[in-house]
């Protein structure tokens, strides 16, 4: 048994934050138009699947840029909020991507040379809307991290706080980096794909990382000999 509903412009006229490309960061869009699907599927006695998708045209109240907003969420992906609770995982897509066209850091050929090749491909992949491949790579530029710095460690939970012990990053760093390591692990194990907001805002504490435990470093050892 499967039954669908669709609905126009249930939220026309409300505002929700979107990631724009004119902006180049997140913006209130406002709802001109929207067309709501919604279904659900199972046996005549119980219901098995729900899901729900939203089809939006939606204009940034900064720039005027227009941009289409399609968001799904079904009642089998739902990720932990608290002990035994959980709610439904909402997958946000924006078209154009607003992350195409994302460059590397300027000085990216200092660093370590595999490490930089992981980071190129990772920035390819964004740039090329391949959400699961870009989550991987963020996961790999953590590792790569890790082992330059050598940090110790079974795995990559432990070494990336052996980087706080070692100075390298402070505590609410490492507290990002295992966020990155967990979104990382859901593409590498769970073929997982992101949105494009979560992958920016990932690689923008990348660039942050890069900078502060290499880029900086550098700079600053050549300049205050």
């Amino acid at each position: 048994m499967q039954k669908i509903e669709i609905t126009k412009d249930k939220k026309s006229g409300s505002k929700v934050d979107v990631t724009c490309r004119q902006c180049k960061r997140s913006t209130k869009h406002l709802i001109l138009s929207e067309i709501n699907l919604s279904g659900e599927a199972g046996t005549p006695y119980s219901t098995d699947y729900q899901w729900n998708n939203d089809y939006q045209i939606v204009q940034c109240q900064g720039c005027e840029l227009i941009s289409f907003r399609e968001t799904h969420e079904n009642s089998e992906d739902v990720e932990p909020v608290g002990y035994e609770e959980y709610e439904t995982a909402v997958s946000v897509t924006v078209y154009p991507n607003p992350e195409a066209g994302r460059l590397p850091l300027q000085d990216e050929y200092l660093l370590p040379d595999n490490l930089e090749r992981i980071y190129l491909e990772t920035i390819r992949s964004i740039n090329g809307s391949q959400p699961v491949l870009t989550g991987i790579g963020i996961r790999a530029i953590v590792e790569t991290v890790c082992k330059d710095k050598c940090a110790s460690g079974s795995d990559l939970f432990q070494k990336i706080n052996g980087l706080v012990t070692q100075g390298v990053l402070t505590k609410d760093g490492a507290d990002i980096l295992h966020k990155l390591r967990t979104l990382g692990n859901e593409s590498a194990h769970e073929v997982k794909p992101h949105d494009a907001v979560q992958l920016g805002l990932a690689l923008d504490v990348i660039d942050h990382l890069l900078q502060g435990v290499y880029i900086i470093p550098y700079h600053a050892k050549n300049k205050f000999k």
